[in-house]
């Protein structure tokens, strides 16, 4: 502490910096001119406070933050609410070519190079938890998987969670806690089957769409329109969005509660 040039801005003026690049996405050589200082201090800048935008975690309430999907599970499981889970993919640039990972990048959906990071929020579709980036190659079940959802749900307090047709086969590993879109059914089924599997998955649809709305907000931001910065910066960008979305959403709902 205290090692190291003295900084050229004072703190405000490098948490304003921070939020007009991950808002508007302005550039560094932009924010250089508008502070009156040199590119490497604007870089220096929110390299140091993206990192802690993102450790702060979502606001659910006044003074209380989820930082972790355990804490998350622990929350909906407490407070008896429905959890909504969905995978969102944000382009970035393509790796140099020659890399040995420069394939994994490359998203089976939408054939373009992107990152991946799982979406939770409650049944109102406020922002609780965003997991950190991975390769958008990984399918979304796996992606659940490698952070540690099912062991969660399986040894954890009973919680209901919606998810897509991606997470598939979730459920029953975790004991029937993860909700999914039952499987389109063979040739030949009655047409009344095939009229009430669709009206149930309309339904579900219905109730798990507050999810994608929450992932728009999201994608407001620019920084989360397309990457252009290093790929490694993701899962701090991500998070830190999400931990600032989170708290005028907790604002607006005790507003609400107190009218």
């Amino acid at each position: 502490m205290g090692a190291g040039a003295k900084h050229k801005l004072v703190f405000v003026d490098r948490l304003l910096a921070t939020l007009v690049h991950l808002r508007h996405g302005a550039t560094h050589d932009v924010l250089a001119c508008w502070f009156g200082v040199d590119r490497s201090t604007i870089t220096r800048a929110i390299g140091e406070v993206r990192p802690l935008r993102s450790e702060r975690g979502c606001t659910i309430a006044p003074g209380v933050r989820l930082r972790s999907l355990a804490e998350v599970v622990n929350y909906l499981g407490a407070s008896g609410q429905t959890g909504i889970i969905d995978g969102t993919e944000i382009r970035v640039r393509r790796p140099a070519a020659g890399r040995k990972d420069r394939e994994k990048f490359i998203s089976g959906k939408n054939k373009q190079n992107a990152v991946k990071s799982m979406v939770v929020t409650d049944a109102d579709g406020r922002l609780l938890f965003c997991s950190p980036a991975q390769p958008a190659s990984c399918a979304d079940i796996t992606h659940a998987h490698q952070f540690g959802l099912v062991e969660l749900l399986a040894d954890g307090p009973v919680v209901e969670i919606l998810a897509d047709v991606g997470y598939q086969g979730l459920g029953a590993q975790a004991g029937g806690r993860v909700v999914t879109p039952s499987h389109r059914n063979k040739k030949g089924a009655p047409d009344w089957y095939e009229e009430m599997r669709e009206r149930q998955r309309k339904a579900h649809s219905y109730r798990r769409i507050r999810v994608e709305h929450g992932i728009a907000h999201l994608k407001n931001w620019r920084a989360l329109a397309r990457h252009h910065g290093r790929r490694e910066h993701m899962t701090d960008t991500i998070q830190a969005i999400a931990g600032l979305l989170s708290h005028p959403q907790t604002t607006s709902l005790s507003a609400d509660e107190r009218m």
